[in-house]
């Protein structure tokens, strides 16, 4: 089987905020790869870094410590223009809220193009419009909807132009930040599957955002659930349904919805409580559990997480 190609890497990155006594780790010592045309899930509570971690790819963030790599090449920190240009091209975000990410003063046009202005991407100003009218359709949208101001879209329609705005770039890479998580619950679903569409079709590569498991079970190849700024644990997504290790994992699978009604009055939730660790004379560590399951304990934790698969299985 052909090793796969790592797009994103991440090793030992820290992001803090303020200096001395008001210094805040927000991402402590994290470490992953995100493989080229996967969709790889961030999953945690707010608060947790998830957010952070996105940004600090896109270079919004600075990185405290560690290093982040774009196709190999280091792209936090100071680098050359030309780098950092491509960075912005190939890497494109789409937001939470998709009101407030599209300039309420400007047409769809001109969101849609600002990319391409920024970085003159187009010869002359008719092959901006087509390529602005071929974004739109990819996204489900009319194009005569360019001469229309966000006010007049309901949130669905506007987190397509947010998509819009993205695609223009052409880009190889996307944060897509919590994208549904202010939208109608009948909308919902329609996004998730243009993105889906989208990552067949362009062979993007996602990091998907999200507080909720049951949203990043259908669009995610692999999980890293992440508390406090720590990566907690990471697989493919189904071995992390079929075997969550970590306790905070557990807590996050308990809070789910089921469809089920009774079962959902049976469930009973799981609380997460940190200090059932004892890190102070057992140090914990990020072990592979499994072949691309890895979990952060101590190795008393991890006897008993190994014990809980072989069982399991």
């Amino acid at each position: 089987m052909a090793e796969r190609e790592k797009l994103i890497e991440l090793k030992n990155v820290s992001i803090s905020f303020g200096t001395g006594r008001k210094e805040f780790a927000a991402v402590n010592n994290v470490s992953f790869d995100i493989y080229k045309n996967e969709t790889f899930s961030l999953v945690g509570e707010s608060g947790s870094g998830k957010t952070t971690i996105g940004r600090a790819i896109l270079r919004i963030n600075p990185v405290s410590r560690g290093k982040i790599y774009f196709k190999g090449q280091i792209i936090n920190g100071k680098i050359p223009r030309s780098l950092d240009k491509e960075i912005i091209r190939k890497c494109q975000m789409i937001f939470q809220d998709p009101m407030a990410s599209l300039n309420e003063r400007a047409k769809v046009d001109y969101i849609v193009s600002e990319g391409l202005y920024n970085f003159r991407l187009y010869k002359e100003n008719a092959e901006r419009k087509d390529k602005v009218e071929k974004a739109l359709r990819e996204v489900g949208l009319l194009p005569e909807f360019a001469s229309r101001f966000p006010h007049e879209f309901s949130g669905g329609q506007r987190q397509r132009i947010g998509v819009a705005r993205a695609l223009v770039m052409e880009p190889e890479f996307i944060v897509a930040d919590e994208p549904i998580s202010a939208l109608d619950v009948s909308i919902r679903a329609q996004v998730l599957n243009l993105l889906n569409r989208l990552k067949k079709d362009r062979n993007l590569t996602y990091l998907f955002i999200s507080h909720d498991l049951s949203v990043v079970r259908f669009i995610s190849d692999r999980i890293a659930v992440i508390h406090n700024g720590l990566i907690l644990e990471l697989s493919e997504t189904e071995e992390l349904f079929r075997h969550p290790l970590h306790p905070y994992t557990k807590a996050l699978l308990s809070a789910v919805s089921q469809p089920d009604p009774e079962v959902e009055k049976k469930k009973k939730l799981f609380v997460y409580d940190p200090s059932v660790h004892d890190y102070f004379t057992d140090r914990p560590v990020w072990a592979e559990i499994l072949k691309g399951h890895f979990v952060y304990g101590n190795q008393r934790e991890l006897d008993q997480y190994r014990r809980e698969i072989t069982q399991g299985r």
